[in-house]
């Protein structure tokens, strides 16, 4: 029965799981799982045992509930289609999503002072991320089906839960980061090859490193991903000479925003949305309107593209890197030939004007309404 099981749960559901709904839904047998499984009746009751300890998180609990209703409701059909195409198909895309998704939130919680706000009776969760002064900021929007899978993963986890739950990347989350981060690049690389994207992916971006343009032989460096984090965080927490943020709250919320939209244009059928037209150093392009592959969120893109067309050449080349590809600043001076310790001091006056352009944006909002 377990072999039935895989093809009705997705994929992402862990082994664990899956053998503890089998017990408790379908009234399975720990021995007749663990013959199935090829393993020791005690190994599948210490893993029935994990979860049923498990089910305390609120997450989790809603996980688990969720997989019961939507899976077992039945159990006559189960396997009715187990080897529909269809079916495979819509499980291999759901699947995909949940990927995208996951890489999408676990950066977002790998920020300093980042946590997933859970809400009782809610539908969606956010990431805030502490702002220093007593503030936060919010960075992302969960959908909570993804935060219930993120959970029941053990790629989050939450010290006390209650009726505003707030979970942080576990150990295992950040292994799974890299795995994501590895799995998205290798898909990049492997469309470029067979000629299915022209264009650099923004994958590829955020984890090559060092290329140059000019010597093809250099060896790409590679981001932890695990240890990143926004420029703009980092940059946020210096101090000017009157003992200042160097970069105000509202400056660092503009970049996020951008890097938000960023993000949500990627998600799609296809991530090979080329912004390289807006990169200026090394006389890469105009900003002339140009056909695109990859049409990912529409909106999201358009936003992003319209933010950078307002900022013009040079500006929008700083905010792309450091907002969107997450370069350092040592790094984007160097590929952009300018002196030491100038890059900061470009940024902040593009996040200024990028700061103007969505507050114009959003007053001509309110003229129209």
């Amino acid at each position: 029965m377990e072999n039935n099981m895989a093809f009705t749960i997705p994929a992402w559901v862990p082994e664990g799981a899956q053998r503890y709904l089998a017990h408790t839904e379908t009234g399975q047998s720990i021995r007749d799982i663990a013959r199935s499984a090829g393993c020791h009746a005690s190994s599948i009751l210490r893993q029935i045992r994990r979860i049923e300890t498990r089910r305390d998180d609120p997450l989790v609990d809603a996980a688990l509930q969720s997989l019961a209703e939507t899976h077992f409701a039945d159990p006559s059909t189960a396997t009715e289609n187990t080897f529909d195409a269809t079916q495979e198909e819509n499980a291999a895309a759901k699947n995909e999503e949940f990927n995208r998704e996951a890489l999408r939130i676990l950066r977002r919680l790998c920020e300093t002072g980042a946590v997933l706000a859970v809400a009782e009776e809610m539908d969606k969760a956010v990431v805030v991320r502490d702002a220093g002064d007593g503030g936060t900021t919010r960075t992302a929007v969960v959908e909570c089906r993804i935060a219930q899978a993120l959970a029941l993963k053990d790629w989050i986890s939450c010290d006390n839960p209650g009726r505003i739950s707030r979970y942080r990347i576990s150990s295992s989350g950040r292994t799974a980061l890299s795995r994501l981060v590895a799995e998205a690049e290798n898909k990049a690389r492997a469309r470029n090859e067979f000629g299915m994207a022209e264009a650099q992916t923004p994958f590829q971006a955020q984890m090559v490193q060092g290329q140059g343009g000019a010597n093809k032989n250099d060896r790409p460096k590679r981001i932890r991903y695990s240890a990143a984090e926004s420029p703009l965080i980092a940059l946020a927490r210096r101090r000017d000479r009157d003992g200042k943020p160097f970069l105000d709250e509202t400056l660092v919320a503009a970049g996020e925003r951008l890097r938000e939209d960023f993000e949500l244009a990627q998600i799609g059928p296809q991530v090979t949305q080329n912004w390289d037209h807006f990169l200026t150093a090394g006389g890469r392009g105009s900003f002339g309107s140009e056909a695109h592959g990859g049409r990912g969120s529409t909106d999201a893109r358009d936003r992003v593209a319209q933010a950078l067309s307002d900022l013009g050449p040079g500006l929008s080349d700083v905010t792309l890197r450091c907002c969107c590809y997450l370069e350092g600043l040592e790094l984007a001076e160097k590929r952009m030939g300018w002196s030491a310790r100038s890059g900061k001091i470009v940024l902040r006056i593009a996040l200024q004007r990028l700061k103007r352009h969505y507050e114009s944006q959003s007053e001509r909002s309110r003229l129209i309404g």
